[in-house]
């Protein structure tokens, strides 16, 4: 099962003359099935009502051969394997009446030879992944008795497609952000230059004799001015 099978040989048994041709039955895509001839090709592995229990094996998803796996009536639970989507041949997936949680993981949608499903029965939630081969699956059964799903096929609609999306709404809070966050800088930014034009102010006159004596003439001026103006007014 490490690897694809593309040879279709008929299996026989016995020496010389007497020989017997193989046939199996395996249940698969939710029906019992009878291979003879293509039986070389059948990658299956059957582990339906079993007392398993834990978390599905991550091993199970480097089975590239595998085209049918069934883990119905079990003790499974935890999360679906992400990996599951490296099965690229798998054709049916049975993980009905277990305890598996949490969400589909994404890759599952990219599995084209999946044409079977069963997922129901078990704790799974969330959106069920749209698009590829999982949007062609319109069984509503699929995913029976698992109150957390939502999203099509399910007439159960996910809470973030209830929310109405107003464009006006969101371009407002975008441009009431953008003002916020300038007002922020500006006021920010008011103290450091503050210090910095004081002290350059104050620098130039320590440093710069004749510009500080030049200073204290002007205010010196500007009161005498204003000394004589009011003697003038009589004020």
């Amino acid at each position: 099962m490490k690897n694809e099978q593309k040879t279709n040989k008929l299996l026989f048994y016995g020496k010389y003359i007497s020989y017997y041709k193989e046939n199996l039955l395996v249940l698969a895509k939710g029906q019992m099935l009878e291979y003879t001839r293509t039986i070389s090709m059948v990658t299956c592995m059957d582990l339906s009502s079993n007392n398993f229990s834990g978390e599905i094996p991550e091993g199970l998803t480097s089975r590239l051969g595998l085209r049918v796996l069934n883990l119905f009536r079990n003790h499974l639970t935890e999360k679906i394997p992400d990996k599951i989507g490296k099965l690229a041949l798998i054709e049916s997936l049975d993980f009905s009446k277990n305890q598996l949680s949490g969400t589909i993981p994404i890759r599952m949608s990219n599995l084209t030879y999946l044409s079977h499903l069963n997922l129901s029965y078990n704790n799974l939630s969330g959106r069920i992944p749209s698009g590829n081969q999982l949007q062609t699956l319109e069984d509503t059964s699929i995913y029976a008795g698992n109150d957390g799903f939502c999203g099509h096929p399910l007439t159960d609609k996910c809470f973030s497609d209830e929310i109405p999306q107003d464009p006006t709404a969101v371009g407002g809070d975008i441009e009431k952000d953008e003002e916020e966050y300038e007002m922020h800088w500006f006021y920010s930014a008011m103290g450091p230059r503050f210090a910095v034009g004081f002290w350059a102010f104050c620098g130039v006159f320590v440093l710069k004799k004749s510009w500080r004596i030049a200073y204290y003439h002007f205010f010196d001026e500007m009161n005498d001015r204003l000394f004589c103006n009011r003697r003038l007014t009589g004020s």
